[in-house]
């Protein structure tokens, strides 16, 4: 017999971890109840996952666990703000323990390591699509927006960029690989929470890069009416990617290749020394890779070249 929707919510998300703060009240009435602590904010974020979309048919329910929860903990990290709680609307053509099983154990290994509590959500029939809503806490008053570069400031990345697309073309030629660092890039991406945090005081506008690092930086040049000059030789990819490139012919293609979940952010280049301290040494170093000036628009520098970007990244209805 098959299970109900109690049954499931029961038996596979139910986390057995204390939460960093936990509700007032949780699952099992109609709403979560949360306190939030004084001086604080609470930073909000919705991201849905479509099957055929966002993740191929028949991924690995444990990835893709994981994979539904880092992309919203993503957009915590691009506010700076420390994850606390998330909800789910869950649903799944039919009910399968074995998928379930491994799908609530990707998403709780991850949600354990940042001490975030499931407050509550929804399970139905239909298509295979993952909703979340993730909320974290950061300082009243703080919070890394896309609105204020500054002219002067440069640009970072916080890792590599085309790997998670690069990852993306070999799962879609069947690679099982669980070495290849690509693929696991488009599969499992880590979301740069810490980065995020250490980021709070010191970025003057952060965004992290799922659709495109040109696309995205593009949406912080706009909002902050200034435009950047980015220098394709200090931009950070790995070995394979760069092969890619070689081989493809298109040395643009890692500025509109998604799904990196990687932190792209302004700052005073007079501030990098706080790369140095103890708060990034369990995380990569950001590497700056242009900086902002005062004429709208993205240009790339490429061998002695300024070149105008133009093409964007990925959009849903285009």
């Amino acid at each position: 017999m098959s299970l109900s929707e109690f049954q499931i919510i029961k038996k596979f998300f139910t986390s057995c971890f204390s939460a960093a703060v936990p509700a007032k009240l949780g699952i099992g009435d109609d709403c979560a109840l949360i306190d939030v602590p004084p001086e604080m904010h609470v930073a909000v974020s919705t991201d849905t996952l479509v099957e055929g979309v966002h993740f191929l048919e028949n991924s690995d329910p444990y990835l893709l666990g994981h994979k539904a929860l880092a992309v919203n903990l993503s957009d915590l990290a691009a506010m700076g703000a420390k994850p606390a709680w998330v909800s789910m609307a869950l649903t799944i053509p039919k009910v399968d323990e074995k998928w379930l099983s491994a799908f609530s154990d990707g998403f709780f290994q991850l949600a354990q390591k940042y001490k975030i509590q499931l407050i509550g959500g929804d399970t139905t029939r239909g298509p295979l699509a993952i909703s979340l809503t993730v909320m974290g806490l950061l300082p009243s008053g703080k919070g890394l927006k896309r609105s204020g570069a500054k002219i002067g400031d440069g640009v970072y990345v916080t890792g590599k960029m085309g790997s998670a697309g690069l990852g993306l073309k070999k799962a879609v030629a069947n690679s099982v690989n669980p070495s290849d660092v690509d693929l696991m890039r488009y599969l499992q991406p880590e979301p740069c929470v810490d980065a995020g945090l250490n980021l709070l005081g010191k970025a003057t506008s952060c965004i992290d890069v799922s659709d495109g690092l040109a696309a995205d930086l593009s949406h912080i040049l706009k909002a902050s009416k200034v435009g950047a000059i980015l220098e394709h030789a200090s931009l950070p990819m790995s070995l394979s990617v760069k092969e890619n490139i070689e081989m493809r012919g298109d040395w643009q293609w890692p500025y509109s290749s998604g799904d990196d979940y990687q932190l792209c952010f302004t700052m005073p280049e007079t501030l990098e020394s706080c790369f140095n301290t103890s708060a990034w040494d369990e995380i990569e170093n950001p590497i700056r890779i242009g900086r902002v000036v005062a004429e709208p628009g993205l240009v790339l520098q490429y061998n002695g070249e300024q070149v105008v970007y133009s093409s964007g990244g990925y959009e849903h209805f285009k």
